[in-house]
């Protein structure tokens, strides 16, 4: 599974990632995860506020950091 945050690393894409990657830990998948800080490869996947979840290509969530248990629940 690859999961992408999107976001310039201010502190919500870094609050995300710690989130996503306790997720997916906690789901016991097999995952890499990807921070995506460049603003044009953020926008070509669809995303127009920061922080973004990317799922293996489908975006997730954008705007807010979900709980850790809403991200599992976006994994599964």
């Amino acid at each position: 599974m690859k999961i992408e945050v999107l976001g310039s690393g201010c502190a919500k894409c870094k609050l995300l990632a710690e989130r996503a990657e306790e997720a997916a830990k906690g789901l016991g998948v097999d995952f890499t995860l990807v921070k995506v800080t460049e603003y044009p490869d953020i926008v070509a996947r669809g995303v127009m506020s920061t922080p973004g979840l990317v799922v293996d290509g489908a975006v997730k969530s954008q705007g807010h950091v979900p709980t850790v248990a809403a991200i599992r629940d976006l994994l599964r």
